[in-house]
């Protein structure tokens, strides 16, 4: 697919005015941008730092890489894709998704790429948020939405020596197609989501594969296969039927989550995946070192068909003591083994609990929000701040899942979002702030929910967890749940001032 690319933004004319600033251009961007439009409001700009659009779908490009949710659902609900080539979309495809989006819904023309979001600046008396980005241009607009989500800032493990080794590193999401893993010995640190799907690809074509786990991940057989054309041809010509498939989908992962809340299906859910473990793999010593000892759920269940049977191959070990140093040409393990390596490359995941650390944000009376966030991310139903007024972001804190798709959720997030900047943009508010007692309520409840959840009591770490041990990632209940208290903004939740009022 051809891909149109608008020039980086020119700092001759450094200032932007306009009424929605918009930061992202993945799934929550877009769909905003998207929304905005179909809404009537055409006064806004969406910020990418990058040449293309696309985010995470844009920036992990590692071999294997797909989407562990399957296709029907995670796309949007008001474009649905009839010509999807398999259950599980890989990542090209879900990236020409996007980009078709983009052209179907004419919000190229709105996105300011090569810009880099790294701070904004409540205006008390103008009401306005001045936007900082890295090349030093500035945009003034009366709300902003971030839509960076959390999975777009590498997180690298501290190795020692890593600095003075003389082969080739990188990490899944910044892939380097230049370099020839053919006949390569390969470490691999990181045992995550986005190893499970490189390292079947890549242990077919490298000398060795070393692979450095921590902990080992649950997993269960990913149930993908190729859509027919026979059912994409249906789904073109009668698209209720796609609809009706997408929710059967919906109600079919929404039954994942008694996986976390029942621990009766927990348990089922264990015995499955060690009798896929028993079945897959042949070395009982090497069953033992990939059976977690801590309770289903606690950490991301991962699908994958292909990921043990790779474990079996001559040229793959898996290796458990860690790290203890790295030198020129090889790897030092906890053990004392030294392992010749020519490559590095981190299955390490991101930033999450921390992803808004690097950005200067600063709200009402001065207050910074990593200030505001000092004891951990919090906000309303995920997506207001308080003492942040006009401020709204997606897919933020206890908004994500384990069991259905994040596309669901930012949909509904825009929603509750759009209901805020309809008056905001027609200049019937001026800004609207939520309540701390209204936050504090919310947080109170998602963490009584959480506290004896198994991503507390499971036993064991995981990205959900914060520095604090406290789980500000994920949204403990049904996806329906939130999407009934997403419908609408409540205005008592808010405190709310005039356009014309100071």
């Amino acid at each position: 697919m051809a891909r149109r690319r608008s020039k980086p933004q020119s700092t001759s004319n450094p200032v932007h005015d306009t009424s929605v600033v918009i930061v992202g251009t993945g799934f929550s961007g877009l769909g905003t941008a998207i929304k905005l439009k179909q809404a009537g409001i055409h006064d806004f700009v969406v910020l990418e730092k990058s040449d293309d659009l696309g985010g995470t779908w844009r920036d992990n490009t590692y071999p294997g890489c797909a989407c562990d949710v399957p296709s029907l659902m995670y796309s949007f609900s008001f474009e649905q894709n009839p010509d999807w080539s398999r259950f599980f979309a890989g990542q090209q495809e879900i990236s020409d998704y996007l980009q078709h989006c983009a052209d179907k819904y004419g919000v190229r023309e709105h996105i300011h790429y090569g810009v880099e979001f790294t701070g904004a600046e409540y205006d008390e008396t103008t009401r306005t948020w001045r936007v900082s980005t890295k090349a030093g241009t500035e945009y003034v607009g009366r709300a902003l939405v971030s839509g960076v989500g959390a999975l777009h800032i590498p997180s690298y493990p501290d190795l020692p020596g890593v600095e003075g080794f003389e082969g080739e590193v990188f990490h899944s999401a910044q892939w380097n197609h230049d370099y020839d893993l053919e006949g390569k010995r390969v470490a691999v640190v990181g045992t995550g989501a986005s190893a499970i799907q490189f390292v079947p690809q890549i242990a077919k074509e490298v000398a060795q594969l070393h692979l450095f786990q921590r902990t080992p991940p649950w997993i269960q057989p990913k149930p993908d296969r190729p859509i027919s054309e026979g059912v994409r041809k249906w789904f073109r010509r009668l698209p209720l039927a796609q609809r009706v498939a997408r929710a059967a989908v919906y109600w079919l992962l929404e039954a994942r989550s008694l996986v976390v809340f029942s621990p009766r299906f927990g348990r089922i859910s264990e015995m499955l995946s060690k009798r896929y473990i028993r079945r897959t793999i042949k070395d009982p010593e090497l069953r033992k070192v990939v059976t977690p000892d801590y309770s289903i759920g606690c950490k991301r269940i991962l699908l994958s068909s292909d990921y043990y049977p790779a474990l079996n191959r001559s040229n793959v070990d898996v290796r458990t003591s860690g790290i203890k140093e790295v030198r020129k040409r090889s790897v030092v393990t906890g053990d004392g083994e030294e392992h010749a390596v020519d490559a590095i490359i981190y299955g390490t995941g991101f930033h999450v609990t921390d992803a808004f650390d690097h950005l200067d944000i600063v709200g009402r009376e001065g207050r910074k929000l990593q200030d505001a966030w000092k004891d951990g991310m919090e906000a309303h139903l995920g997506i207001t701040v308080s003492g942040f007024p006009n401020l709204f972001f997606l897919l933020g804190p206890n908004t994500g899942l384990g069991h259905n798709s994040v596309v669901f959720m930012i949909e509904s997030q825009i929603n509750y979002v759009l209901s805020c900047l309809r008056p905001i943009c027609r200049g019937d508010i001026g800004h609207i702030d939520v309540r701390q007692s209204v936050q504090d309520e919310f947080n109170r409840e998602i963490q009584s929910k959480l506290s004896g959840a198994v991503w507390s009591e499971g036993g064991c770490q995981s990205w959900y967890l914060d520095a604090n041990g406290i789980n500000r990632t994920i949204w403990p209940g049904p996806t329906w749940k939130y999407w009934l208290r997403t419908r609408k903004a409540d205005p008592a939740d808010y405190e709310i001032q005039a356009a014309g009022r100071r």
